[in-house]
């Protein structure tokens, strides 16, 4: 296995495949902490340093963020222009976001519903998707694309805007939200490693009807903290941080039928309360 993007994902993937025996590459941009890891130097913003990575027949997890700025993902390219014809890996798993879909009313949202990223951030996920789903055609690599929404766990929860006090929008306007938990996360990168077909993309969420404002309460609740206030629209622009509005911008319903009966993943936390009690 090879592993693009050594952070929190990548060190989880990285420690199950180790425990079961695989042999694991990561390329990092220095040497990080992973015991076990082979690490492979090399910069996705410098392609110089892409030239000869060792991916022959290897199965490739791609979890690097992409560039930081404009519409398209310049690392991506950057990566895909190094990959020598004779030394190509036998598939590739690409984490990308829920975000390419945009605002969608609320509406239900599955995988034949048409990209439209409104953000930078969600346009370049989507470069990103078209030009390894091209490439893998081109040179009949499979590519299985996982749409991925909110990720929560242990360490991954808005504590510190809670203890603070932050405002989050008044639960009757709050936009639909949607969210996985890290260990099914894991388990689905594992089984669209295994069973994914090629060209295929899968919408990764529990599937739960929920807000990001119940969200914030339910972590609260969990933690024995105060619910944080709420505010209206009007309030929001100068009270909620710029980052918290442009996910309040978008709302949609991410169906996950399709990972469900494709990749045949039972989740261990199917909703937000489980979840939530799981990290107790």
């Amino acid at each position: 296995m090879f592993i693009i993007g050594l952070g929190r994902l990548g060190k989880c993937l990285a420690r199950h495949l180790l425990a079961s025996g695989e042999q694991v590459m990561a390329l990092v941009r220095q040497e990080s902490e992973c015991t076990g890891v082979t690490m492979i130097l090399g910069d996705l913003d410098y392609p110089e340093t892409l030239v000869g990575l060792p991916l022959k027949n290897r199965r490739v997890y791609y979890f690097a963020p992409p560039s930081n700025s404009g519409v398209c993902d310049t690392r991506m390219r950057h990566w895909l222009a190094g990959l020598a014809p004779e030394h190509l890996p036998e598939k590739i798993v690409y984490i990308s976001t829920t975000g390419v879909y945009g605002d969608c009313q609320g509406r239900w949202v599955n995988e034949k519903t048409p990209p439209q990223p409104e953000t930078d951030r969600s346009k370049r996920r989507l470069d990103a998707e078209n030009v390894l789903r091209l490439w893998g055609m081109k040179n009949r690599v499979p590519i299985v694309v996982l749409r991925v929404s909110g990720i929560y766990g242990i360490d991954r929860l808005p504590v510190e805007s809670i203890r603070n006090g932050c405002p989050v929008l008044r639960i009757e306007e709050a936009p639909f939200s949607n969210r996985i938990h890290e260990d099914d996360l894991l388990q689905v990168c594992l089984a669209a490693m295994d069973c994914g077909l090629a060209g295929a993309i899968y919408n990764v969420s529990d599937g739960q009807q929920t807000n990001m404002t119940d969200y914030f309460f339910a972590v609260a609740d969990a933690l024995g903290l105060p619910r944080p206030p709420e505010v209206g629209r009007i309030d929001a622009e100068s009270q909620i941080s710029p980052a918290m509005r442009s996910y309040l911008k978008e709302s949609r319903r991410i169906d996950n039928r399709k990972m469900l009966n494709e990749l045949r993943v039972v989740l261990r936390y199917p909703d937000l309360s489980q979840g939530l009690a799981a990290l107790k």
